[in-house]
């Protein structure tokens, strides 16, 4: 099922689709305990979503973890991808092999996705400009992979999000005008942008053009502040850019981002931040 962008559309209000990300791996969550325990936590402070860190071997199936949302009472609206670069896969690299290996990974993961219902999100794993200096040659070298794990995601009815990354951790593909030309260049309907307020608030002139530039396309939202600590302790402005997504109807969910304090600390008061703007927009 498509969640986002032009697929399958959740009109809920906005307030009810935010997600919140656990940025360490599946595997590192502490098994099913650990697992259950962070989405029921989540479900109590009022989270309707859980964005999880998928790699191998991550120990526990696509099943556990669907079931585990309906206990809890979230879905999983999304997957993000890029810990797999740390164990060298890279889709700008020069090595066939590893592209080869890092598209079969992607297309594992499409599998994953399609059970869960979640967006598939690829970011870092475009890989850095020491993979390959040439961003031509490592465009084309993308577009060609992706296009391949396109060909999958469409086939199972899975959205694949590319998400533009700042250059300080990723070599390619910085800003959203720079991902819808590369998914120009893939050609598939299962493939659309995404927007992270973090990396727009050091690629981006403006944190609303770009979703409104996308439109209808955008297919997931993380909401990161500007020092990756709890949203709204930061410089980001967060109230255009809820106001934006419910201008543009947006229909997916909105994933909170913290990654320099710990989730159980700063969950809560993120999401209470969030609904305070989404009221006022």
């Amino acid at each position: 099922m498509m969640i986002g962008g032009r697929g399958l559309r959740n009109m809920t209000p906005l307030r009810e689709r935010f997600s919140f990300i656990l940025v360490d791996p599946v595997a590192e969550l502490g098994g099913e305990q650990g697992i259950r325990d962070a989405m029921a936590s989540l479900h109590r402070v009022g989270y309707t979503g859980v964005e999880l860190n998928v790699d191998e071997p991550w120990g526990v199936s696509a099943a556990d973890l669907e079931r585990w949302a309906v206990d809890a009472g979230v879905c999983v609206p999304s997957l993000l991808t890029g810990a797999a670069y740390q164990r060298g896969l890279c889709l700008a690299s020069p090595s066939v092999a590893t592209r080869n290996n890092t598209v079969a990974q992607l297309v594992r993961y499409v599998e994953i996705a399609a059970r869960l219902g979640s967006v598939l999100v690829v970011g870092l794993l475009q890989g850095l400009r020491s993979d390959e200096s040439s961003a031509s040659v490592a465009n084309e070298r993308i577009a060609n992979a992706l296009a391949v794990v396109a060909e999958a995601a469409g086939k199972a009815q899975v959205t694949m999000a590319i998400e533009p990354v700042n250059h300080l951790q990723v070599g390619f593909n910085h800003t959203v005008a720079e991902v819808r030309e590369l998914i120009g260049r893939i050609g598939s309907d299962a493939v659309l942008p995404m927007v992270d307020t973090l990396h727009m608030h050091i690629e981006e002139r403006s944190l609303v053009a770009p979703i409104e530039e996308c439109g209808p396309d955008l297919a997931h939202v993380h909401l990161c502040d500007s020092h990756g600590k709890r949203v709204g302790s930061g410089n980001i402005d967060f109230a255009p850019v809820l106001a934006a997504l419910e201008r543009i109807r947006y229909g997916g969910f909105a994933s909170v981002k913290v990654y320099r304090e710990q989730w159980q600390e700063v969950a809560a008061g993120s999401l209470e931040f969030l609904l305070a703007q989404v009221r006022t927009a």
